[in-house]
C-alpha cells in the first residue's frame, strides 16, 4: 500500500521514486493538482481528506501545528516507514555539530560497509538497505514524527535552545531530542550530555559534560587528534562509536578528515593574516565553540543576520571576558550595539559584510584572527550560509 506524501520535497519525492511512482502528495506549494513525469498526483494541501488516507508520510520540516499534521490520523515519519528495512543504525543529533559527527563516523565506518543519510542530505529512501549500518543525521523534526523506528546506537550533541518557533518551547525541543531513549532496547547504547530531564528508557545510558570525561572512558588520547574545540569534541565523539562498535580507534583515518566549507574554514589574506570561515555557525552556541577555538589571538568577530529572537545574553557574557571586537551586520544589528554597550564589548556598526571586511582590514594586526562567526541565520541579507561564506572569501581575496 502507497502512503500519502505530506509535502513535495526531497525526502517525499525520493519515497515515492522508491515506490515506483503513481502517489498521492499534497502541498502547500500547489495551487492546482497536476501530474509530474512519475506519474505522481499533486493535490494543494486544503485538499487532504483524512477519512480517505490510511496511511500519510510527512516531510520532516511540517510543524506539528500544521493543518496535514492535525488532520492525519495514520500519520508516519520517514524513519518509520523505513523501519523494517533499516538494518543496524546509528543516529545523531545535537544543536551544532551534527552533520560533522555523522561525516566523521561515516569516514570511520566506509571500511565496515556504513553509509549516511538523513538530515546530511540523503533521504533514507536512497539508502542501501543491503548495507551493515546505517548512520543517519537526525534531526529535531524528525525525531518528533518519529514513533516506531529506533537506533541501536544514539549519539547526541549537546543542546542549545533552537527551531523554538517550530517546537512551541525549549522543553519540546528537548523532548524531541531524547525521544529515541523511549524505543531503545536493553544493551544498546546512549551517548547523551548531562544536565537533561531524562525519560525511563532501557538503553545503556551514558552521560558526558567534557572532553576529558569521553577521553577517560572511552579510551581515547586527544593529543593524537588534530581538531581542536567543538571539532575536537565530535571527533571523539566519532572515535567512541567504533571503540564501543570494534575496539579501535584509528587515529589516522579521523585525521584524515577535512571540514566542510563554511566550518571554521580558514584562508590568508595578501597579507598573510588568518581569516576564518564560520558562515554555517547559524546559532550561538556554534560562534561560542568558535570563539573558544580562537581564544588564543585577538578576535575580530563579524556577527550579525536574523537571530530569531534567540537569547544572545550567554554570548554576550562571554565576549566580556573575551580579548574581541565586534563588527555587526545584518538586520539584529541595532540589537547587538545595545548588547555590546550594556556588556562594555568593544564594536563597530557596519551593517554589511564587505563594509566589515574593508573596516577590520584597515584595524587588523598580524597576530589578530578575523573571525565571520554571525550566530545568526543568513536570509536577511543572503540566499544562505553558503552565499554569506562565500561573498566572506571573495571580499578577503580582494583586499590589496
Amino acid at each position: 500500500m502507497k502512503p500519502i506524501l505530506f509535502g513535495y520535497g526531497l525526502t517525499t519525492k525520493s519515497i515515492a521514486k522508491k515506490l515506483g511512482g503513481g502517489c498521492i502528495f499534497f502541498d502547500d506549494k500547489t495551487k492546482e493538482p497536476f501530474i509530474d513525469k512519475d506519474n505522481n498526483k499533486i493535490y494543494p494541501s486544503e485538499e487532504f481528506n483524512p477519512t480517505k488516507s490510511s496511511l500519510e508520510v510527512t516531510t520532516p520540516s511540517f510543524k506539528p501545528t500544521h493543518p496535514l499534521i492535525k488532520k492525519a490520523s495514520n500519520l508516519m515519519s520517514e524513519y518509520d516507514f523505513f523501519a523494517k528495512e533499516m538494518p543496524f543504525s546509528i543516529w545523531i543529533s545535537g544543536t551544532n555539530g551534527k552533520t560533522t559527527t555523522t561525516q566523521m563516523l561515516g569516514k570511520l565506518l566506509e571500511k565496515r560497509g556504513g553509509v549516511t543519510g538523513g538530515n546530511i542530505g540523503t533521504p533514507l529512501a536512497n539508502l542501501d538497505i543491503n548495507a551493515p549500518i546505517w548512520i543517519l543525521e537526525s534531526s529535531s523534526f524528525s525525531l518528533h514524527h518519529t514513533n516506531i523506528a529506533t537506533p541501536n546506537i544514539y549519539l547526541l550533541l549537546p543542546i542549545t535552545p533552537d527551531h523554538i518557533d517550530w517546537h512551541g518551547s525549549s522543553a519540546e525541543y528537548e523532548k524531541a531530542k531524547l525521544k529515541p531513549l523511549l524505543t531503545m532496547r536493553e544493551g544498546e547504547l546512549a551517548l547523551i550530555p548531562k544536565g537533561l530531564n531524562l525519560p525511563k528508557s532501557d538503553a545503556y545510558i551514558v552521560e558526558y559534560d567534557s572532553i576529558e570525561f569521553l577521553e577517560k572512558y572511552f579510551d581515547i588520547d586527544s593529543s593524537k587528534i588534530k581538531f581542536k574545540s567543538a571539532f575536537l569534541q565530535d571527533a571523539i565523539l566519532a572515535l567512541a562509536i567504533t571503540k564501543v562498535l570494534f575496539d579501535e580507534v584509528d587515529y589516522d583515518t579521523i585525521n584524515s578528515f577535512k571540514l566542510d566549507n563554511h566550518r571554521q574554514e580558514e584562508i590568508r589574506d595578501i597579507k598573510n593574516r588568518l581569516w576564518v570561515n564560520d558562515s554555517k555557525a547559524t546559532n550561538l552556541d556554534a560562534t561560542i565553540q568558535a570563539i573558544k577555538g580562537y581564544s588564543d589571538r585577538f578576535i575580530r568577530l563579524i556577527i550579525g543576520g536574523d537571530d530569531k529572537g534567540a537569547d544572545l545574553t550567554p554570548l554576550f557574557k562571554l565576549l566580556a571576558k573575551t580579548d574581541i571586537k565586534l563588527y555587526t551586520i545584518g538586520s539584529n544589528s541595532k540589537r547587538l550595539v545595545d548588547l555590546s554597550s550594556q556588556y562594555n564589548v568593544d564594536y563597530t556598526l557596519c551593517n554589511t559584510l564587505d563594509n566589515a571586511i574593508k573596516i577590520i582590514s584597515q584595524e587588523m594586526n598580524k597576530n589578530d584572527v578575523a573571525l565571520l562567526s554571525p550566530a545568526s541565520a543568513s536570509y536577511d541579507q543572503f540566499t544562505s550560509y553558503k552565499h554569506r561564506g562565500d561573498e566572506f572569501i571573495k571580499f578577503v581575496k580582494e583586499i590589496k
